[in-house]
């Protein structure tokens, strides 16, 4: 090695590790500082001989130490001048005499030959090497003070079958490892710690551990910037609630009814500079899907609306409430990037077509189980978890084992469960009081007043969705393209079937040009009382309702399919005036009773019908007095005007269906 090799030309000692050469003691600390001046006298130029006049280090020492402080350390950098110490090891013993056992059964001389017999059938590093990934021996940690220990389990049967290999690769008892005392037992358990203990990743494996944690992350690593104000960056997960839940249903009589059903989802979207939650939505069911998912997206774009709190002493307290209710100008704010899991709602086509097409930010779908990746929505569920959840009777655990759960069990009394209407007022008023709750991450500040400190305070420019977008989140949901049907010799108006029930308007059905083609349909999950049409050119058509019992209730895309695969099911005829929302719901009842399933679906049901509103006609332009028309639950339909008119006699039409006659 000279001067003229490349890497000393670009010698560059700022980026060594560097040595604490101040604790040494006296002579260490001479010796070492001798060879540091050395390498820096090296590395500003200085000629060879006067390097060596000066620090009384040989030339051939000194490109030693060149050599040894630009080898690899195994933490992945040089040694720097860590390599400068004395008796320090850069590179692993090997060894090229052949072995010669020394003393009864070989108890000396044979110091590196485990590592030259793997060397020499490579076969066999191979299979320890699967062996320790199907997890044939394990590693149990001793806790100690001054240094790792860790003890090996399995061992005594993975040696025998070490053995065995060694004898299937040629081996005879002549040869190592037979000839030896021990049989290379000690030496195959160092081979075997050194192999777990080669990465952190690999001994927290082998002892168990089934998540990593605590390793620092850098947003340059992964391609997303420091997050530095709000709306930058945002983490969406779901969350299953650790709580039993009843829902309480009313009969035609007025008797209350109440059920225990399955736990429920709480899916939210939480800003990662000021750790406030955007939006939240509660999905009922097995698992969540990506109806749950685009409308949590809607949630979180939305202002949010206060909530009129029915269970006594909860209210919004003075610091707390959402963002978008304390600083309106918020709503419809979008975010640039949002981190998820790889779940197959999260992935779906119309989620992603929602974030990256709609809102117009970026998708980060982290590995699979790595919840680290998204530390602050695990730790806010976590949250809700200590402060609502294990607080509550009926509360399921973190375990089987759990001590709270067998303390909040009401032993059967379901009316001692909190209802779905209440656990909504429940999770509504812990997330307002987290947002004015101080929050170490944030100095003590709470995520409100980070929020206000950042948008009006320091007046950070934020992107907000356009407000051509606003009127139209139902292109949240990628669009059906259901074709116009019409039936001429019928007289059937031109109408489109989507999810087994027929759509049209006063549009629609007159349009004899539209015969044939294919609208853009776009549907709200929530309600498939009527969906919005567009032509293939993107120009709006307008509002279809569905036709039939199906207009009267609300219902979700959900039920409409459980409904109509029941039906499909029985294979019976039903009567033309009869509901099947009705009927499902009358058959919920009655098996709700048995099953948690069935009181889940129902309780589905019964919120979906609370919540709908009443009025689905807007005010129609009149001329001279305003007139509305309001559908009520039970499908009646009246027509209110400011000014009475007189009523003009009505005639009979004529029938439009057939006579019955036999030919």
């Amino acid at each position: 090695m000279n001067r003229r090799k490349p890497e000393l030309q670009t010698l560059d000692l700022a980026t060594w590790p560097g040595v604490a050469w101040t604790e040494l003691d006296a002579a260490a600390r001479t010796l070492i500082e001798a060879r540091m001046q050395a390498i820096e006298r090296f590395a500003r130029g200085e000629a060879i001989t006067s390097i060596e006049q000066a620090t009384g280090v040989n030339r051939r020492q000194l490109y030693r130490w060149l050599k040894r402080g630009l080898s690899t350390h195994p933490d992945g950098r040089i040694f720097g001048f860590r390599g400068l110490h004395r008796y320090r090891r850069v590179t692993e013993y090997v060894r090229v005499s052949k072995i010669t056992v020394q003393g009864e059964r070989g108890s000396r001389g044979a110091a590196g030959a485990f590592c030259q017999l793997l060397d020499a059938h490579p076969s066999l590093p191979a299979w320890l090497r699967l062996q320790v990934k199907r997890r044939r021996v394990t590693l149990s940690q001793v806790h100690t003070e001054d240094r790792l220990r860790t003890r090996l389990c399995g061992l005594r049967a993975l040696h025998a079958d070490f053995l065995q290999q060694c004898r299937a690769a040629g081996l005879t008892v002549a040869d190592y490892p037979f000839n030896t005392d021990g049989r290379a037992v000690r030496s195959l358990a160092a081979y075997l710690k050194g192999e777990m203990l080669r990465t952190f990743a690999t001994g927290a494996r082998a002892v168990g551990a089934s998540h990593l944690k605590g390793l620092p992350t850098h947003d340059e690593d992964n391609g997303a910037q420091r997050v530095t104000r709000p709306y930058q960056v945002v983490e969406f997960d779901g969350h299953r609630l650790d709580i039993r839940l009843k829902v309480v249903v009313r009969d035609q009589l007025g008797f209350e009814h109440q059920f225990e059903i399955e736990r429920v989802w709480f899916l939210a979207i939480i800003d990662v500079c000021t750790r406030a939650v955007l939006g939240y939505h509660i999905a009922l069911g097995r698992e969540y899907s990506r109806y749950d998912v685009v409308k949590t997206i809607e949630n979180a774009l939305e202002g949010h609306r206060a909530r009129c709190f029915t269970i006594p002493g909860l209210s919004y307290e003075a610091g707390g409430g959402f963002p978008s209710q304390r600083m309106p100008e918020l709503a419809y704010a979008t975010w640039e990037w949002i981190k998820l899991d790889n779940a197959k709602a999260n992935l779906a086509n119309e989620s992603l077509a929602a974030l990256c097409e709609f809102v117009g930010c970026c998708v980060d779908a982290g590995p699979t189980f790595r919840p680290d990746e998204r530390p602050y929505i695990e730790r806010f569920f976590g949250t809700i978890a200590s402060r609502l959840s294990s607080r509550l009777p009926g509360y399921t655990g973190s375990h089987p084992h759990d001590v709270r759960r067998a303390l909040s069990d009401p032993k059967g009394n379901v009316r001692l469960y909190i209802s779905l209407d209440e656990l909504d007022e429940l999770v509504e008023y812990a997330i307002a009081t987290y947002h004015g709750t101080p929050h170490a991450g944030l100095n003590n500040v709470t995520p409100l007043e980070a929020m206000e400190y950042f948008v009006r305070g320091r007046q950070q420019l934020l992107t907000w969705l356009p407000e051509r977008h606003r009127r139209t989140l139902c292109l949240l949901q990628s669009a059906r393209r259901c074709p116009v049907r019409a039936y001429l010799n019928k007289g059937i108006r031109p109408h489109i079937n989507l999810y087994g029930v027929r759509y049209t308007s006063d549009v629609l059905a007159c349009s004899t040009s539209l015969i044939g083609q294919r609208l853009l349909i776009y549907l709200n999950a929530g309600d498939l009382r009527s969906v919005r049409a567009f032509l293939l050119d993107g120009t709006e058509l307008g509002v279809l309702d569905a036709q039939g019992a199906w207009r009267v209730m609300p219902h979700n895309l959900k039920l409409r399919q459980e409904i109509l695969k029941e039906k499909g099911r029985r294979r019976s005829r039903t009567v033309v005036e009869s509901n099947p929302i009705e009927e499902y719901v009358h058959e919920k009842l009655h098996k709700a009773k048995g099953a948690r399933r069935a009181a889940s679906d129902l309780s589905q049901l019964v919120r979906l019908l609370a919540s709908a509103p009443t009025v689905r006609t807007p005010l129609g332009p009149g001329t001279g007095s305003a007139k509305a028309k309001l559908t009520t639950h039970d499908g009646s339909a009246t027509t209110r005007d400011d000014a009475a008119k007189p009523s003009a006699p009505t005639r009979a039409r004529k029938l439009g269906i057939g006579t019955g006659q036999v030919f």
